[in-house]
């Protein structure tokens, strides 16, 4: 019978706190719940007004993995659920509005991935996020050094970015953005990632052809459009080891000359909380985000 734990006044069923789901560190099920209740205060306000998309691997990285959206057989009925419009028709989704739900989720064992708008305003994108992927032997240090050319160029457009680890190979940059749909901002995206192509053509590529992407650091703009999600800050990613989705600051980037130095993992994060806070937090603050240019709502 699965140990029962009280959450923020809620009845929560919690199970296989032992189990080892990172096998290269002996990373248990109970560490996972640890980590997202020690960065509760900080990703929750992420996932906040936004549906979250789930991808669950229950038995590690190295089992079964699968993506779902729409709420999960037997999920509580205290669980905040939300419908969403898609093209094939409205899904209800789960939205996590506080710790119990958080912890409910992570009990589930999953990655949260977030869409770039919130459920008041879904046509209206709030975040553009570009997603730098490298091709070996490229690594994180290339994708940094084309993470500097995007903040400088999102900059001269009045927008301000941030950076965080993919948790996997990369890097996501992320800015607050207001008055564009997210049509307007992948297209926005999707310009300058060709920008990026020809100031570096040695460097970058905004294509996802695979065949043309080694030593080269493909500029995901698509994760812009509506339907797409992206890894939401401080969620743990299923790979082989507890890496977290973490921002970093401007200085780790520029300094960065070493894979293994923007590898954070969840271990990591206590730390790095009590000296940084959220370096994401401006994205929180809708009045500091930047107009998209030539975006219809912001003429």
């Amino acid at each position: 019978m699965s140990p029962i734990t009280l959450v923020a006044g809620r009845r929560l069923s919690v199970s296989n706190l032992d189990k080892v789901l990172y096998p290269a560190t002996g990373f248990t099920k109970g560490e996972v719940l640890h980590y997202y209740a020690v960065v509760a205060d900080v990703l929750l306000p992420h996932l906040r007004d936004r549906p979250v998309s789930f991808l669950r691997y229950p038995d590690g990285p190295g089992g079964q993995v699968f993506f779902t959206k729409n709420v999960p057989p037997g999920t509580p009925d205290w669980v905040t659920t939300a419908e969403v419009p898609r093209s094939e028709g409205p899904a209800r989704m789960v939205v996590l509005d506080g710790l119990a739900a958080l912890m409910w989720a992570a009990n589930l064992v999953t990655e949260f991935h977030t869409p770039q708008w919130v459920l008041a305003e879904p046509a209206e994108a709030d975040r553009i996020v570009f997603d730098l992927d490298p091709g070996a032997p490229a690594s994180v240090v290339e994708c940094c050094a084309v993470a500097l050319w995007l903040r400088e160029r999102l900059r001269a457009d009045g927008i301000e970015a941030y950076a965080k680890t993919s948790g996997a190979k990369g890097l996501h940059l992320l800015a607050g953005v207001r008055g564009a749909s997210s049509a307007e901002v992948s297209a926005y995206a999707k310009r300058l990632a060709l920008e990026a192509e020809r100031a570096m053509p040695d460097l970058v590529l905004h294509r996802m052809t695979r065949s043309l992407r080694g030593g080269k650091v493909f500029v995901d703009w698509s994760q812009n459009a509506g339907r797409k999600t992206t890894a939401t800050p401080y969620t743990l990613r299923a790979r082989d080891e507890p890496t977290v989705s973490a921002p970093v600051t401007w200085r780790e980037v520029e300094e960065c000359r070493d894979p293994g130095r923007l590898v954070l993992r969840a271990d990591d994060m206590a730390d790095r909380l009590r000296l940084l806070g959220d370096l994401l937090a401006p994205l929180l603050d809708r009045t500091t985000h930047g107009a998209i240019p030539g975006a219809a709502a912001s003429e």
